[in-house]
């Protein structure tokens, strides 16, 4: 039975939970108010998404393992995956249960498709005798242009149904049909492609340690130097795989994520949030007045404006 639908967030945690296949940790890095488009169609066999955000943002993704992902932008505004540039053009093949950050400079428009893995390698094998072998980390791969435009209209043609006449897809023809169209697109996308700009397999694993240090122990909010010493990688290397995946340095980046959860903390509002000063206690800021300033310059409001708003939204309902 298929599944279809559009819808605009601006609360990113709805957004979110409207991808589904992946899990998705958002840290906005500019000014402004968020908002995402996001329009998805789910088959038998299928998954597929198009997404459209108007800020820039890094993401730490973390895939099914029983999926193989497929992702490519639509515009020329590219993105960063794992420290390697993805252009207009480019496809990038995901590892089932992959896991990695995603960094956009600006406006970001881009595609996702997602599939059983069992049956993405059957067909590689079946329709070009191409086989697929697992690899730890993506593979930013560039197929032949006009292969490339295929899919990219094929995309952009069964969103564009999803959207406006989403009740063709209950009919299983229609639906078959499509999947079928896309399994040939993606099995010409792979055969032909050349080049294979995969990230660095070493640096991927720093990073994900690097994440995985920032979660473990919320009461406790390490600096650099013990980020470093805990995940054993000199303070030089750490500093520029964070540059080259996040654009940003280690100690930037922890500073916008703490703010980005108080953020998505005053957000939620409730009778359980507490003041601005217990949220901004709860995430390790001491000093109030560096905090608030911080907040307003990276939001362009004020943690009270942010909690005032929450509050005058909130319903009580669960």
């Amino acid at each position: 039975m298929a599944e279809s639908g559009t819808a605009v967030f601006t609360n990113p945690d709805d957004y979110r939970a409207g991808i589904g296949d992946a899990s998705m940790d958002l840290v906005f890095t500019d000014q402004g108010e968020f908002k995402g488009h996001l329009t998805r169609l789910k088959l038998d066999n299928f998954h597929i998404f198009r997404s459209h955000e108007n800020i820039p943002r890094i993401a730490y993704i973390s895939l099914a393992p029983n999926r193989t992902f497929v992702s490519f932008p639509l515009t020329s505004s590219a993105h960063v995956w794992n420290g390697v540039e993805i252009q207009l053009g480019d496809i990038a093949l995901h590892s089932p249960g992959e896991r990695g950050h995603q960094w956009t400079k600006g406006t970001s428009h881009w595609g996702l498709i997602s599939l059983p893995s069992a049956q993405l390698a059957y067909y590689c094998k079946t329709l070009a005798e191409l086989v697929l072998a697992e690899q730890p980390v993506a593979q930013i791969l560039r197929p032949q242009p006009s292969i490339a435009v295929q899919l990219r209209r094929l995309h952009s043609r069964a969103c564009t149904i999803a959207e406006k006449k989403p009740e063709l897809f209950a009919r299983g023809e229609a639906a078959r049909a499509v999947e079928q169209e896309f399994i040939q697109a993606l099995v010409n996308c792979l055969s032909t492609a050349v080049g294979d700009n995969r990230p660095v397999t070493r640096h991927v694993e720093i990073m994900k340690r690097f994440e995985e240090m920032l979660r473990a122990d919320f009461g406790k909010q390490p600096n650099t130097f013990e980020i470093c010493a805990e995940i054993g990688v000199p303070e030089r290397t750490l500093r520029k795989c964070c540059v080259k995946f996040l654009g940003l340095s280690p100690s930037r980046y922890i500073l916008l994520r703490r703010l980005n959860l108080v953020r998505a903390q005053l957000r939620r509002a409730g009778p359980a949030i507490g003041t601005v000063a217990e949220v901004a206690f709860r995430y390790h800021f001491s000093e109030l007045g560096s905090f608030a300033a911080d907040y307003r310059t990276l939001f362009g409001e004020t943690p009270s404006e942010t909690l005032r708003k929450a509050s005058a939204n909130y319903t009580g309902v669960a």
